[in-house]
């Protein structure tokens, strides 16, 4: 008989018939682990889920699915008080998995789903954008953000991480750059920004490390700017990954605002979050969340 408290599965609808999560949900149960599930069908069904697990005194919460259902789990969670709050276990489901790869978190669902329960539970940080939205990977902005925002389903679902490049490639005739202003203690920037990371975590859009310096336990964001100098040879040339390349710019900040002249789209986690101002401040130690001995994410 397991040993472990109550475990719930917070489950996307897209990945509930996946037949090896079925399969390692009952060998879970067999061992004696008591694992409720429950199916997200639209929004706000995992906040009242989150609800639910407090009444059924669940001590690992599980969010079973993308970057978009990890985030709202852990946004639920943040706003749980802290002596009530279930430890944060990671199912990955998504298209691209950009936290929980960067987490080294396996992606063979028997392999999550026991780390999740049995795991080592440790503080991680979270972002809080405009007092009000969270994001517990990476918020992106300018180009990088409608490549994101519009790569087709079908195209996701037959290339996976790597659609979101080809279709950012395909795209290529509408970059446009952002104009905005950007603070942050010791920080001012103010320009045109082709892409914008504000990264916890390091990775985004399938696999593109535009944070790679992030740490998801130091009580910092990572800000990476692509500034619009040659845009197409800076976009295809740098990938984020040249250090000394004159169009990127790089802070760590335990917050930062952002002012625009005109409407900017920012993308938390693949939520789209609309407006001319954002705040956006590290919620140092708000979770905790099981995670592999060589996260990847950890200081």
């Amino acid at each position: 008989m397991s040993q472990h408290a109550p475990t719930l599965l917070i489950i996307n609808g897209k990945g509930a018939g996946d037949e090896l999560v079925r399969a390692a949900v009952q060998k879970l149960r067999a061992a004696g682990d008591i694992l409720h599930v429950r199916v997200t069908w639209e929004g706000g069904d995992a906040a009242r889920y989150v609800k639910e697990a407090l009444q059924l005194g669940v001590g690992t919460l599980i969010a079973g699915g993308g970057d978009g259902t990890i985030n709202e789990v852990a946004a639920a969670l943040a706003q749980v008080p802290a002596g009530q709050r279930p430890v944060l276990g990671i199912l990955p489901l998504g298209t691209a998995n950009d936290f929980a790869t960067a987490c080294n978190i396996p992606l063979v669902p028997e392999q999550a789903l026991n780390l999740a329960i049995k795991g080592r539970a440790v503080p991680i940080d979270l972002a809080c954008v405009n007092g009000e939205r969270y994001f517990i990977n990476m918020a992106t902005g300018g180009f990088g953000t409608r490549i994101t925002t519009e790569t087709p389903e079908k195209l996701k679902a037959a290339l996976g991480g790597v659609s979101y490049f080809i279709h950012g490639l395909l795209r290529m005739e509408s970059l446009k750059a952002d104009r905005c202003e950007i603070r942050g203690p010791d920080f001012t920037w103010r320009g045109e920004a082709l892409v914008i990371g504000i990264g916890n975590g390091k990775q985004a859009g399938g696999g593109q490390q535009l944070c790679p310096d992030a740490l998801i336990n130091d009580g910092l964001l990572q800000l990476r700017l692509l500034i619009a100098g040659e845009l197409l040879p800076a976009l295809v040339a740098s990938l984020f990954n040249e250090d000394d390349n004159k169009n990127i710019i790089s802070a760590a900040l335990p917050w930062l605002e952002i002012d625009a002249p005109h409407e900017m789209t920012f993308n938390l986690d693949g939520e789209p979050l609309k407006g001319k101002h954002f705040r956006i401040e590290v919620l140092p130690n708000a979770i905790l969340c099981r995670l592999p001995p060589n996260c990847q994410l950890l200081g």
